[in-house]
């Protein structure tokens, strides 16, 4: 990606000679399948004789005028055109032919399989606004926009503002021209276009604003998108954000559009947020995919204050977009919609990712260094988001909840239309709190790493508590010490149920904080520190409490209780502290009677994990044919048509092992077995078909032949991953060949042929891919987007070898390379940093 880098001092250098004012942007997209027309006219002021350049990314640059004189377009190198002997006040115009893109970067252009039609939509977070036209991409550069556009006339055309109604071009185009935007970052703006179906509603905004609401999809999916439960939630989160926040929605209109191959869950442009289509369901899905929708919806709808309203002025306050997204949409979906568990699935899946990218080489502070937009787009991460939002909700716990939301409310009521720091949000907080945030932020938001909690009991003679105390460890290489406020949970078997019958909440703060309080009381059968999950820190369960864990985990009647349990557990096996083969009986002796959806997903995606990269090398291959049978088992025993039951079958089948094993998830496929209440849709009947793949029990001819029954994009994605899973090594070659030999596969298509790829049933095929990986990965970086970068360097690692060899080649290539980009030593370290675990979890088991 030579060229294409922006720097944090380039940044600061512009900002500080250049001001935006206003971009006129016209597209003509009526030009074919490769290229559209961007004229883009550009008023800014700047420091009179200064020079400074503006992002372009474009296939040709045909004409550059700047205050009426003509600029030679060799001006325009390295994805920047070059601006010199600027006036106070300047109009730059920028005439240029830009090249659509199938990354989901830029302008992406889809054609449907179903019906051929095409269909674009922009993604330009990070730098990618700039591919569509001339820009000053940096966020803290704000402006307002106006897109005029020219396409066909049949098609719809979405953006910021809402839509004009268009005038036609007598050649079967038609153009709108779109009101200008408020000021708002180039990174937020947005171009929807294409045949797409549309339904739309409204709300009144606290304002007395009427908001017109639409919900957008493709044709050949319109069927299958519920757009009334979209509104219904879009209206609760209005609702509850415009009251908690104090400020009213501050656009025009709120559309939600579903694209094809979209790479993120969504993207928070002003008033036109895009969706992945995973979100629109064709197939029954399980309820934590449900669930994910609605805190996507809320997420997205909370960045219209957080993030567009008011917007950090460089990537290193990214965290200020995602992790209060990441909050505030999970105290919506618990407090304004029906899934009151929201903090269950956030504890399960959040967390988890938070605590596992926190213990990686690459862990950075809340607040990250970027340097510059390679830094960035390797930070979306779990940090940035779910330990962001893990430490907000810790610190809208220790501040109350109350004085939280007033802060953040002073805060976007002062900061409208800017952009802002960290230090500008804690002011406010300060203020409405009456606390001083200096040290809170410095240990939580600029220093890195997780803690551990470990309770120390002492009893007496008679079974009562003699001492109580919390101890608080951090790893050597992040040593910080961190105050929290949490609560601690007694639980005693009462029957059949494991019942909490004391509680606390308290402040720890040091490496061993004494509750005395506790001294005197009956020792119970589970202790369970951060009860409630206000804290984010790793927690232990103490030798009596993991044996009551282990035996009873499924009689904690308090599902949040459970997922902490569940945590904690799968913390002990990762730091490799406890059995991967005990954690594999916790599982599967307790994964059945488990009733949260999110948990049970992320619990079998770690059981998984453990059996087939975790256990003792030497027992892989029993522990996998052992955990396939009893997934199946389980599966038969579920509730007829339950949740559960699809996460069962489903797992099952992506552990199946054994030709047995095989063959039963080929009877189940084609119908030969069946189990009450549960339905092979088009989306099962393929990852049936992706398992039946990797043990090698269908050919080529068999994918293609599902692929001819459903001739979608979804299909096309399951058919690259069921061919790229096929146990040859001829078919291994072919998958190595298109995916990084050739360049012209869609992002989607990329990652899903990757996930197939190093599929682990076919672990013994991947051998002889290692130093082809590591060769790969310069001329990959070097000749493509970002985005099929990343796909491509994690997703053909080929991690489930898990050994020494693969550790080895990994290291090397870190030391060979010390000079390679950063964001690409960052992924491979990340890359190395898994197997280093694997390795040491697997020791540990050996001991067991």
């Amino acid at each position: 990606m030579p060229g294409e880098n922006l720097t944090r001092i380039e940044a600061q250098e512009r900002r500080a000679i250049v001001d935006t004012h206003e971009y006129d942007v016209r597209l003509d997209l009526t030009r074919g399948e490769e290229v559209f027309g961007s004229i883009s006219t550009v008023r800014f002021s700047s420091t009179p004789g200064a020079s400074t350049f503006i992002d372009l990314i474009a296939r040709e640059v045909r004409s550059i005028t700047l205050n009426g004189r003509s600029i030679p377009v060799s001006a325009f190198a390295d994805s920047r055109i070059e601006l010199t002997d600027l006036a106070a006040e300047n109009e730059l115009v920028v005439d240029a032919d830009c090249l659509y893109t199938n990354t989901g970067e830029g302008l992406h252009r889809f054609v449907d399989p179903v019906d051929g039609e095409a269909y674009l939509y922009s993604q330009f977070e990070v730098p990618d606004s700039r591919r569509v036209f001339a820009v000053f991409e940096q966020p803290d550069l704000k402006a307002g926009f106006q897109f005029t556009v020219t396409a066909p006339a049949a098609w719809k055309v979405v953006s910021n503002s809402p839509t004009p109604k268009p005038i036609a071009g007598g050649d079967g185009s038609a153009t709108w021209t779109f009101e200008r935007t408020p000021r708002i970052s180039s990174y937020i703006t947005a171009l929807i276009a294409g045949p797409y179906e549309a339904t739309f509603s409204e709300l009144t905004s606290s304002s007395g604003r009427v908001i017109p609401l639409g919900v957008f999809g493709r044709k050949s999916l319109w069927q299958y998108l519920d757009a009334d439960y979209i509104f219904e939630k879009t209206r609760e989160g209005f609702a509850y954000f415009e009251e908690k926040f104090g400020v009213p929605y501050p656009f025009a209109k709120y559309d939600q559009l579903f694209v094809p191959e979209f790479n993120a869950g969504a993207m928070e442009n002003a008033g036109a947020v895009t969706f992945t289509e995973t979100y629109v369901f064709r197939s029954k899905v399980t309820d934590a995919v449900k669930e994910r929708r609605v805190v996507t919806i809320l997420h997205e709808l909370a960045h219209m204050w957080f993030g567009d309203l008011v917007t950090m002025k460089w990537w290193n306050d990214l965290w200020l977009n995602e992790s209060f997204a990441e909050w505030a949409s999970t105290i919506a979906t618990a407090e304004a919609t029906e899934w009151t568990e929201a903090w269950t699935t956030f504890n399960a899946m959040e967390k988890t990712w938070a605590y596992r990218q926190d213990q990686l080489p690459s862990t950075h502070p809340v607040v990250a260094e970027i340097n510059d937009l390679e830094d960035v787009q390797v930070n979306f991460d779990g940090i940035t988001y779910a330990k962001g939002g893990s430490v907000l909700k810790q610190l809208a716990a220790w501040v109350g909840i109350d004085a939280f939301f007033a802060g953040v409310g002073a805060y976007f009521r002062k900061h409208q239309w800017g952009n802002t720091e960290l230090s500008d949000l804690l002011a406010e907080l300060e203020v409405t709190s009456g606390r001083d945030l200096s040290t809170w932020s410095k240990k939580w938001l600029e220093t890195a790493g997780v803690n551990t909690l470990t309770p120390l009991i002492e009893e007496d003679a008679s079974g009562l508590i003699s001492r109580f105390a919390i101890v608080q460890t951090a790893p050597a290489d992040y040593a910080t010490i961190r105050p929290h406020r949490l609560g601690v949970g007694f639980y005693r078997l009462q029957g059949d149920e494991l019942v909490r019958v004391h509680s606390l909440e308290l402040d720890v703060d040091g490496d061993r904080t004494d509750v005395p309080t506790l001294k005197g009381m009956a020792r119970p059968d589970l202790v369970l520190l951060n009860d409630g999950d206000l804290a984010y820190a790793k927690i232990r369960l103490d030798d009596r409490s993991l044996a009551t864990a282990v035996a009873h985990l499924s009689k904690i009647s308090d599902p949040l209780a459970r997922s902490l349990v569940w945590g904690a557990a799968w913390d002990q096996t990762r730091d490799a502290e406890a059995s991967a083969s005990d954690y594999v009986d916790l599982v599967l002796a307790n994964i059945g009677a488990e009733t949260e959806s999110t948990t049970v997903r992320t619990t079998l995606g770690q059981l998984l994990l453990a059996a087939n990269s975790y256990v003792d090398p030497v027992e892989r291959e029993h522990t996998r044919v052992r955990v396939a049978d009893e997934l199946w088992r389980l599966a038969q025993a579920a509730v007829a048509g339950s949740d559960s039951q699809l996460q069962l079958v489903t797992a099952f089948a992506s552990a199946a092992a054994t030709s047995a094993q095989w063959q039963q998830v080929k009877a189940l496929r084609d119908g030969a077995t069946s189990l009450a209440g549960l339905e092979i849709d088009t989306d099962l009947s393929w990852q049936l078909l992706v398992s039946l793949a990797a043990g090698g029990v269908v050919t080529d001819a068999e994918i293609d032949f599902a692929l001819a029954a459903d001739n979608t994009a979804k299909g096309g994605e399951f058919a690259a991953q069921a061919k790229a899973a096929l146990p040859s090594a001829a078919a291994k070659h072919r998958a190595w060949e298109a995916l990084v030999v050739r360049d012209d596969l869609p992002n989607t298509v990329v990652r899903s042929a990757a996930l197939g790829f190093v599929h682990p049933a076919t672990r013994n095929l991947l051998d002889e891919f290692v130093q082809p990986y590591f060769d790969m990965l310069l001329p990959i970086w070097d000749s493509r987007t970002y985005q099929i970068a990343q796909y491509l360097i994690v997703g053909l690692f080929p991690a489930p070898l898990a050994d020494v060899a693969l550790r080895d080649a990994t290291r090397s290539w870190l030391r060979e390379h010390a000079d390679a980009p950063a964001a690409l030593r960052r992924l491979v370290a990340e890359n190395l940093a898994g197997v280093e675990r694997a390795l040491a979890v697997q020791e540990r088991d050996t001991q067991r």
